[in-house]
């Protein structure tokens, strides 16, 4: 799936709750589902700077797609980044440096978390398009 398609089927998903309260349990379903991160990668270089919360986030190049791994210390927070890992992880760094995120504003997921948080979602996106900008070095030398 394009990174488009996944993040129209999460609209989709978002749109079937009515209020806020049940989004915020499918978020913390979400983070329950996210893959545990590899104990090796929870370290200080792969934290996300700009998180009210601990959040690591390692990625590494497989095929010239990138997998990402990601793990947090506060159960929304793995939420938020399940979400974000499920629209770019797999995607190719050109792809992914060319995504939009307007999906984040059209859920009202940023209108609906604390003003750390908001930041902590920001930084979260930017470090994936940092490391994008990373492995797409890789690949081109």
């Amino acid at each position: 799936m394009t990174i488009k398609e996944i993040q129209e089927e999460i609209i989709d998903e978002f749109s079937m709750f009515d209020d806020w309260m049940e989004r915020y349990e499918y978020i913390i379903e979400l983070g329950k589902s996210l893959p545990i991160i590899d104990e090796a990668y929870k370290l200080d270089e792969n934290l996300i700077k700009g998180c009210q919360s601990k959040v690591w986030l390692y990625s590494e190049l497989d095929n010239d797609v990138i997998k990402y791994t990601a793990d947090s210390d506060a159960i929304l927070t793995k939420g938020i980044v399940a979400l974000l890992l499920r629209v770019f992880s797999g995607q190719t760094p050109t792809d992914i440096l060319r995504a939009e995120t307007d999906f984040i504003d059209e859920i009202g997921l940023k209108e609906h978390l604390s003003p750390t948080r908001a930041n902590g979602l920001v930084s979260m996106v930017k470090q994936i398009k940092m490391y994008a900008i990373a492995q797409k070095t890789k690949i081109e030398n």
